[in-house]
């Protein structure tokens, strides 16, 4: 009898929560990864650097595993269809897998759980993506917090009652099943093409994370740590990253925690994929400009910061946090377009895309969120520039055009747009 460890945001084999489990079980460990086509088949662009990304992380895994005599199964397809042909190949007692929080990861797992039990196979979830869950960290009558200050003073209290302890998974890699080399589907098996976009690495300087509090709001600044895409994928341990960030700097260890908090918000609240957490927002009356979205796009509305920010994000897949707030404050207060056409975009563009941190920045720019700036609260992208790239570095360097005739004038006036904005979201807000 086997056990399995099946491998999915957690692309890494040291201080791996499942896998150590897995790993000390007292059986043999077969790992495996599954291109799930129910995700893959969503993803227009089949240049989709993230899928680029992971195929890559994959081939990583495969040859560590290949120097320790072991290799790693490939699936591309149906998830269920894989169980199935493994269980006609193996004896196995359990699956060991790390928890994914998302809906369709959760409604997934569910079936997953529900055949293999139907099997006598046991199937163990473990927490590996946070470092709490939306479990832990709750108020003293059992229910969640919606607002991110009290969220984060329990967290970080119960971090200190309980320091955090890595997994030593590589003591027990012994425990791989000792199999030859088996090959991986290539990119073009799955359906993608390579993306030609740069991954940024998974280290990050100390001096960025002490400087952290002071450099974060400048675009034009190597200021931030951008380990945004391996937090998403786990190529590196939250765990690791959060105990070193509570050493150094409380500021980066703020932001692991608003992703925990937003984590929680998605686990406890799933209807936020598809609707405002408060309800009344979504009767506000949106203008949805399919021009102006065009233009918001491609970064060309006449707001140089806001063009930059999009720019930036369509060559790289990545945007500066303090940019993101901006362009989504624009979207949907000047523009007034739904904030799922902006998730949307984002959800397809970032490298670092994670549904319930992405869903959570754009419900806060809304106004529709937890803990979200209050809907009178209109970014001035002028007045934002003026503060965080006083002498345009950042705009210079994605909108080479600025400052020439070539330069689109602004599609709306600010104190109009913002008048707009109050007016039409008073109309849905005020009571019936």
């Amino acid at each position: 009898m086997i056990a399995i460890h099946w491998f999915r945001r957690d692309l890494r084999l040291e201080d791996n929560a499942a896998l150590y489990k897995a790993l000390i079980s007292g059986k043999k460990v077969l790992p495996i990864f599954i291109f799930d086509k129910s995700i893959l088949n969503k993803l227009e662009n089949k240049e989709d650097a993230r899928v680029t990304f992971i195929h890559q992380q994959i081939l990583k895994i495969q040859q560590e595993l290949n120097a320790l005599g072991s290799t790693l199964w490939v699936f591309n397809g149906d998830v269920l269809e894989a169980f199935k042909t493994l269980i006609q190949k193996f004896a196995i007692a359990e699956v060991y897998t790390n928890e994914d929080y998302e809906p369709y990861a959760r409604e997934r797992d569910e079936k997953v759980k529900s055949f293999l039990t139907s099997n006598k196979i046991s199937f163990t979830t473990c927490k590996d993506q946070v470092v709490f869950d939306g479990s832990e960290i709750v108020k003293t009558d059992g229910t969640p917090y919606v607002v991110y200050t009290p969220y984060s003073k329990v967290w970080k209290s119960k971090l200190n009652e309980k320091p955090i302890q890595l997994f030593a998974n590589s003591a027990y890699f012994g425990a791989f099943i000792q199999h030859e080399p088996l090959p991986i589907p290539s990119l073009s098996q799955i359906g993608f093409l390579e993306s030609k976009l740069l991954f940024p690495l998974p280290i990050v300087n100390t001096s960025i994370i002490k400087n952290y509090e002071n450099d974060r709001d400048y675009p034009f600044k190597v200021g931030t740590s951008r380990l945004g895409l391996h937090f998403r994928f786990g190529t590196i341990s939250i765990r690791e990253k959060a105990a070193k960030a509570a050493k150094i700097s409380e500021k980066w260890l703020n932001e692991l925690i608003w992703r925990d908090f937003y984590s929680s918000i998605l686990y406890h609240f799933p209807h936020v994929e598809k609707n405002a957490f408060r309800p009344q927002y979504d009767t506000i009356e949106w203008r949805n400009n399919e021009n102006e979205f065009t233009a918001w796009q491609k970064g060309k509305t006449g707001y140089p910061l806001v063009d930059a920010g999009m720019r930036e994000l369509n060559a790289t897949g990545f945007m500066h946090n303090r940019v993101r707030m901006v362009v989504a404050s624009f979207l949907t207060k000047h523009l007034l377009i739904d904030w799922r056409w902006g998730e949307a975009y984002f959800a397809e563009k970032l490298l670092d895309f994670d549904l319930a941190s992405n869903n959570g920045g754009w419900q806060w720019a809304a106004g529709s969120g937890v803990d979200a700036a209050p809907y009178f609260r209109v970014f001035n992208p002028e007045r934002q520039q003026q503060n965080f790239d006083p002498h345009y570095q950042y705009i210079k360097q994605w909108v080479k055009e600025w400052g020439t005739p070539l330069y689109p004038k602004p599609i709306v006036n600010h104190t109009m747009a913002r008048e707009r904005c109050l007016a039409v979201y008073k109309k849905a807000l005020a009571p019936s």
